[in-house]
């Protein structure tokens, strides 16, 4: 298998369509249509489904993507093996965390890391937990700090804290003014609340909806929004509640005497937990290692030197 021509296969299979595989390659997309034919042929049977959009796998397309998967992950961790050799102090870390994490985390770490290795590059990749998962299975990062709970037998998770969930909210709304803060409440007591959600993708999202569908709770949205810190900041000043970290809320001191927060009974084994994640068959050079290592070495809190 031709491995320039395996990441050009797995890129239109993530694009879904040709066409926006050329864009993203910088390439034409004759030259492309071309390739994936002349791939075809070599295998002799079609890997992608034409007839649907985005472009879907055939059976056969199946089993070459996972090949391809799995070439190219060697092909990769033997250049890393070869250039930690060579340079075991230069390189990349392309590291996936939600934006409210690295707000938490990189000004604790990134100090310590870059004197020990001032030629290693840090490029982060900045969504929420949910998507950076993904990307963590399919390669796009080498390595991610999230919110989750171990799910996938091909990941290594590494714990570095649990964390708690409560309900914010402002000190003039409904349910502050029925139930003294700090009481723990099932998320029902809030239901005719206005609710600020963080949109899908993020963990916090993904543990809410599944709340809401087993407390059968449909309740009214004031706004959507990507960002946590638009979120609980809106939520204080609208008197609306929000789910959230209680971390999260604590990295404001600001907000503190302005808002409530309740913790939650009803979240079950869905409680959040920081990891650390990694495909198990990554192979991590030393520079990947520490800075990992700082990770799950840190003070509690985070607290940048």
């Amino acid at each position: 298998m031709n491995t320039k021509h395996a990441q050009y296969m797995l890129t239109i299979l993530q694009e879904g369509s040709i066409t926006a595989a050329a864009r993203k390659l910088y390439v034409s997309q004759p030259s492309l249509s071309q390739m994936v034919k002349l791939v075809e042929n070599n295998l002799g049977m079609p890997i992608f489904n034409r007839n649907t959009d985005p472009l879907t796998l055939t059976y056969a397309g199946e089993k070459y993507m996972e090949a391809a998967r799995m070439i190219l992950t060697i092909n990769s961790n033997l250049q890393k093996e070869i250039d930690e050799i060579s340079h075991e102090d230069h390189g990349t870390i392309h590291l996936g965390i939600p934006v409210q994490r690295a707000m938490q985390v990189m000004p604790y770490v990134l100090p310590r890391f870059i004197r020990d290795y001032p030629h290693v590059d840090v490029q982060i990749r900045e969504f929420g937990s949910a998507t950076i998962e993904t990307m963590v299975l399919e390669g796009d990062v080498d390595f991610a700090c999230l919110t989750t709970y171990p799910r996938h037998e091909e990941l290594e998770y590494i714990l570095v804290e649990h964390e708690d969930l409560v309900l914010l909210t402002g000190q003039n709304s409904a349910i502050a003014r029925r139930i003294p803060a700090g009481t723990p409440i099932d998320i029902t007591e809030a239901k005719d609340e206005m609710f600020i959600n963080i949109k899908s993708g993020h963990s916090v999202r993904t543990t809410q909806d599944l709340l809401f569908i087993r407390k059968d709770m449909k309740p009214k949205v004031l706004l959507e929004t990507m960002s946590i810190e638009v979120a609980k900041r809106t939520a204080v000043a609208c008197n609306a509640v929000m789910i959230c970290p209680q971390n999260y809320i604590e990295m404001t001191p600001e907000l503190l005497p302005h808002c409530v927060m309740y913790p939650l009974t009803d979240i079950g084994d869905r409680k959040r937990c920081f990891y650390i994640c990694y495909r198990k068959d990554r192979y991590l050079p030393k520079y990947m290692r520490d800075f990992i290592g700082i990770l799950t070495e840190k003070k509690d809190p985070f607290i940048a030197e």
